[in-house]
Order: structure tokens, then sequence, then C-alpha cells
């Protein structure tokens, strides 16, 4: 085997690594992520690859007449971005037309990983109070209860978000904006300005929720992706013990 020939299968795999990674740790699906990474090492010619991707890792192997190189990577965090996942699959198309080669695609998704292409904080906290607000009324809450939704809903998630930066436990972060919900929801009937505590938290709540990620559980076990989808499955209920667990504090101590 010629030096140039295990230089290329490197580079290949470590492309085909880095658009998995970004892709996990944008949200992702496990087989979506496999997939792909198939799809880039058959467009650069590798005569077989074989993906094993979980949330919390990655495994990926280069097989054919040369000894086998197998690597894996760890994936810390994770979160949503999928415009970060649209982004690497248009390149894997791009690849699998011969638009770029390997080093190319390599510093291509070099600057996709860096890129930061979420909306502004105060953007995703405004969406999330008028989401909050308009999950109300479609809960059958009433317009009176509109604004406390609001509110509620734009503090408890600016907490969230103040509180995840400084303390890397996602369980600990949902369940204290929860209980700033509870409070703002509770404080809100106490002093007249609300009508209904229980549909100013489930309105308010709701941007904490994780659909995309129950929905990836779900996707993930219908494509016989065991491991991951109860993984995910597991992630998901845990989220929602903490924001279930931040609601009953507040509750238990004003009733």
């Amino acid at each position: 085997m010629t030096k140039n020939a295990v230089m290329r299968e490197i580079e290949i795999r470590e492309v085909c690594l880095l658009a998995g990674k970004i892709m996990l740790e944008s949200g992702a699906e496990t087989y979506r992520v496999e997939d792909t990474m198939v799809r880039i090492a058959a467009s650069y010619g590798a005569e077989s690859a074989e993906s094993y991707v979980t949330p919390t890792a990655i495994i990926f192997t280069l097989e054919g007449e040369h000894p086998t190189k197998t690597k894996m990577i760890r994936i810390i965090t994770r979160g949503t971005d999928l415009n970060k996942v649209a982004l690497v699959n248009n390149l894997s198309r791009e690849i699998h037309n011969g638009k770029w080669t390997v080093s190319e695609a390599y510093q291509l998704l070099k600057e996709i990983e860096k890129k930061n292409v979420t909306y502004p904080i105060w953007i995703q906290i405004f969406a999330a109070a008028i989401a909050s607000a308009c999950f109300v009324i479609m809960f059958g809450g009433r317009w009176g209860d509109f604004l406390p939704a609001l509110i509620a809903g734009g503090i408890g998630y600016s907490w969230f978000i103040y509180i995840d930066r400084f303390v890397h436990i996602r369980f600990f972060s949902e369940f204290s904006a929860s209980l700033f919900i509870a409070s703002c929801a509770v404080s809100s009937v106490y002093f007249g300005f609300g009508e209904e505590v229980d549909k100013i938290i489930i309105g308010s709540v709701m941007p904490l929720v994780p659909g995309l990620l129950i929905t990836n559980a779900i996707r993930d076990l219908m494509a016989g992706h065991l491991i991951a989808g109860l993984a995910k499955g597991a992630e998901a209920v845990l989220t929602a013990f903490a924001i279930g667990s931040g609601v009953a504090v507040i509750l238990i101590l004003f009733s």
C-alpha cells in the first residue's frame, strides 16, 4: 500500500467523521448520520465503509484490501441546529456529484463546524415568549392569560440560556427554568394579573419540551437503531422529569 493511498484513506475517514460529528452535535438522527458518512466515503471511492453511531460516540471504519482503519470520536455537547444539518447534507450531495476534493470538503466542513448560524439570543427569547403565549390560546386558555404566559415564557427561557452557559448540566438548567416559569405563573394569578395557573404554566414550558429529541428517538427506533432510540428516549424522559419537578416544587410550596 503506497503512502499516498494511506494518506487518502486517512483524509476520507477524517472528512466522514467530521461530517458525522457536526450532524450529531446539531440534532440529526443517528441513521441519517450513518447514511451520510457512508455515502461520502463511497463518493470518494472507498471500497467499503461502516459506521456505528450512538448519541455520545461515532465509530467509523474504512475496509478494503488493505488493513482496516477504525477510529472513534466522542460527542460531548449536543443541541439543535437544523441549519448545520442541512448544510452538511447539501455538502454530501455536492461531494457525490464530484464537486469537491477530499481536502476541499474537509475545509468546508471545518468552516461549517465553526459557523454560528443560529439566531441571536434576543430573537430566540422573543420567539419563546410569543410561542408560550400562543400555546396558552391553543390549549384553550383565555386571552387574559396571553400576556402572563408571554412574560413567564420569555423569562423562563432567558434563565434557561443563562444557567446553561455556566452549569453544563442540562437537567439543572431545565429544572431551574421551570421553577421560574411556575413562580411567574403563580404570582401573576395571585396578584390578579392572570386567570388560570395551569394554562399559563403549560404554555410557558412548551419551548423547553424536547420535541425534536422525542421525534428523533421514535424515528431511530423505527429505523432499527434500538440503542440510539432508547438513549434519546431516556434523555427526553429526563428532560420532562426536570420540567415537571420544577413546576411541582412551586405548586406544592404555594398550595
